[in-house]
């Protein structure tokens, strides 16, 4: 082992960590030992694409791969048929073929940061394989491993229970079948967001009561600032690997100015030493320009650099100058055919209660007119364009 590796597995196991389990001292000496360990992430598929919570991890595991070792990317598709519990309520049921749709690209988004192919390529499986043949019996013997007071200690059970929101078999199995995965594998360590600690803990419990194995578990931290304001849906500024450039800039300039240095230690390539240059000169410098050169970076990893710096320019003239983009997508429609249904259909909102709340918010502008629209139920009559929301454009052609 090179002092050039050893340096960079102290990097990986600090850069983006929140923590190690059993210790970073154990996993720092299972990766100096030269073995060739197998590490896996789980995803569920409960939505079409692959977010930047995603790639925050990819990322690590891409690292890992590059060290030599084998790499895992495991399709929860049994799994998300009931979903990881909420913290509020019962999550709506997903069928098969809705988790099959969802998947349908998820290794495609991966290739971002792993490599599928070659003499150290990353394998890619689905969980359906061997929960589906399980049997009850087989269940009920692996229920017999963890015990109910190791359940209620995660602190969503005890949320929903304190406030009397109902709690489901099926949801209270989650981690059991999660952790399973990791039995199935047969892996050495996992990782994941430090969302999943929980899940993955159980994993690791499994791993000692039926292989005598003590699987390394990492957890990376989640993108936020120091008020714990995040990237996310609610915040309309969730970055996916299907934004277009001008998507993705435009969302990240949104982002609190403490996601900043965050943003470079997770979701970029700079170095260590520039980054604490960055967070120096963050104290100095206007807020803006540094998240500029944090919208770039991460653009051009999804993108080229040269669609980041025009997606830059379109920011700058949109938002800077006040002015409306070249590069707006058009769609055709029917005479009188509803907005709301035109953004659902186009994808620019998720639901109609999120076009109800832009509309109540002002948040729709017909660029032509000036004009706020104000009615839900309004149609379309003519050619317009239309900004929704902060950044996004559309013109719709009658």
């Amino acid at each position: 082992m090179s002092n050039k590796d050893s340096t960079k597995i102290k990097s990986f196991l600090e850069r983006g960590i929140e923590n190690i389990y059993p210790n970073k001292e154990f996993v720092e000496k299972r990766l100096l030992s030269g073995e060739k360990l197998k590490v896996y992430l789980g995803i569920d598929p409960t939505g079409p694409t692959l977010h930047l919570g995603h790639a925050i991890v990819l990322k690590k595991l891409g690292e890992l791969q590059k060290m030599g070792h084998k790499i895992i990317l495991l399709i929860g598709d049994f799994t998300a048929l009931s979903g990881d519990p909420d913290k509020t309520e019962t999550r709506k049921r997903l069928t098969k073929k809705d988790v099959l749709k969802n998947a349908k690209n998820y290794k495609k988004q991966a290739s971002t940061f792993l490599s599928f192919s070659g003499l150290n390529k990353a394998e890619l499986k689905h969980n359906s394989k061997w929960l589906n043949k399980m049997s009850f019996a087989d269940v009920v013997e692996l229920g017999s491993k963890i015990t109910v007071e190791h359940m209620v200690k995660r602190d969503l059970f005890k949320r929903r229970l304190e406030k009397g929101v109902p709690l489901y078999i099926h949801e209270f199995m989650y981690p059991l079948m999660q952790g399973y995965d990791s039995v199935a594998m047969d892996v050495d360590g996992e990782i994941g967001g430090n969302d999943q600690t929980f899940n993955m803990l159980t994993g690791r419990t499994l791993m000692k009561q039926m292989k005598g194995k003590e699987k390394f578990v990492i957890t990376t931290k989640l993108l936020e600032d120091k008020e714990g304001q995040k990237m996310g849906k609610t915040e309309g500024n969730m970055v996916t690997f299907e934004d277009s450039p001008e998507e993705m800039f435009g969302k990240i300039m949104s982002w609190t100015d403490g996601m900043i240095i965050p943003g470079f230690e997770l979701c970029t390539y700079v170095e260590d030493e520039e980054i604490k240059r960055i967070e120096k000169e963050l104290l100095e410098s206007n807020p803006k320009d540094l998240k500029t050169r944090l919208a770039l970076e991460i653009v051009g990893i999804y993108h080229t650099e040269k669609e980041a710096e025009k997606a830059k320019e379109s920011f700058n003239k949109t938002f800077s100058k006040k002015e409306t983009p070249e590069d707006i997508p058009e769609y055709e429609v029917k005479n009188r055919t509803l907005l709301v249904d035109i953004l659902l259909e186009k994808g620019v909102v998720e639901s109609k209660s999120e076009f109800r709340r832009l509309v109540e918010q002002g948040a729709i502008l017909d660029t032509e007119t000036k004009e706020k629209v104000t009615d839900i139920k309004f149609v379309i009559q003519k050619n317009t364009t239309f900004k929704v929301g902060s950044r996004r454009f559309l013109k719709v052609v009658v």
